[in-house]
């Protein structure tokens, strides 16, 4: 995959986990285009979260297929961010390097963006957080649509001007949905341009298995038995 499939507008659907017994089911479908991660999903996989760790973990992402893997940073200051978004970085070329949209983190991720690194601005509420985004050179910014929804907003309809925000101003940041919750919000999202998801791993299963197209398929496998069965032999 080149690097220019891997920024331009195509959809993506990416797996939100790093239990990497996921990622052997779902990665060789060839749907999804790479995995997201954080330190809660590093330590929910029994991982630690060191450069080291997120380094094989990298590894195994790309031998399995993934064509980009999000690594976010840690810390409380910009300098700490910083140096760690920098070892990230230099991992590989389809690392993007995950900073989040805090005072601490803008910084930080106006940097590493300099510095040519990728940049995934992460735990965005707002609309106008995107203007941070773009400003910054971030290559994607995460919208938190579930949480958004808890917080007692439209969670929808902050994402859909988040997505009209970014087709105003055309460039390298797209707008990469996180924390979702059911497939008919990404169908919604999808009508209205916005084509980047971090998926739940059971919801890119649910993706996978639709009951009726499995059906479907068995009733076509039998058809097909059947004709082989009863044709005449030449």
């Amino acid at each position: 995959m080149s690097e220019e499939l891997s920024v331009t507008g195509r959809l993506k659907l990416l797996v939100d986990t790093a239990e990497v017994s996921i990622w052997e089911r779902l990665l060789p479908s060839g749907v999804f285009f790479g995995v997201t991660t954080n330190p809660k999903l590093i330590n929910q996989a029994g991982l630690p979260c060191t450069i080291e760790s997120l380094h094989r973990l990298a590894r195994t992402a790309f031998e399995l297929g993934a064509n980009e893997i999000h690594l976010q940073v840690w810390g409380t200051q910009t300098s700490e961010m910083l140096a760690i978004g920098r070892e990230l970085a230099i991992i590989d070329r389809r690392v993007r390097v995950k900073v989040p949209g805090i005072r601490a983190g803008f910084p930080c991720a106006k940097t590493l963006a300099a510095e040519g690194a990728q940049v995934t601005l992460t735990a965005l509420y707002a609309a106008e957080q995107t203007l941070a985004a773009i400003a910054l050179g971030a290559a994607y910014a995460v919208p938190y649509l579930g949480r958004i929804t808890d917080a007692k907003m439209d969670g929808l309809a902050e994402v859909i001007a988040m997505q009209e925000i970014v087709d105003q101003f055309p460039g390298r940041t797209r707008i990469l949905v996180a924390s979702v919750r059911q497939m008919s919000d990404v169908v919604t999202l999808a009508r209205h341009g916005v084509g980047v998801y971090a998926l739940q791993p059971f919801l890119a299963e649910g993706l996978l298995d639709n009951p009726l197209s499995i059906q479907a398929a068995a009733d076509f496998e039998g058809s097909a038995r059947a004709a082989n069965l009863t044709k005449t032999p030449g």
